[in-house]
């Protein structure tokens, strides 16, 4: 009974009980039609442009990526001093190098 799967197991059940039950006994609220608008007033605004630059945050997420890995593998492969430091900071300067010129590109 004190296993890992079954306490997570026993964990998500409690959960979605309590999720369910608390979903019955809460104040329900009235719907209207103005305050279902996207703005608490109920003013209704025309739809703007997407304002985000989704090449550029794929961009930034790959750089989150390269450098994140590189912490990890960087951290974890001081337990084996020699070379390893220094070809996994070679292979993270090297993705970075090869990610420059496609933050230019647009």
């Amino acid at each position: 009974m004190s296993s890992p799967p079954i306490i997570f197991f026993v964990a998500v059940i409690v959960s979605i009980l309590i999720f369910v039950w608390g979903g019955a006994i809460s104040v329900k609220g009235k719907k209207t039609g103005g305050k279902l608008a996207p703005y608490a007033c109920g003013e209704d605004f025309p739809p703007e442009r997407f304002r985000v630059d989704v090449r550029k945050l794929f961009i930034y997420g790959l750089y989150f990526l390269i450098f994140d890995a590189f912490a990890l593998i960087f951290a974890l492969s001081f337990a084996k001093p020699g070379i390893f430091p220094v070809i996994f900071a070679l292979l993270a300067l090297i993705a970075v190098v090869v990610m420059l010129p496609v933050k230019w590109y647009e």
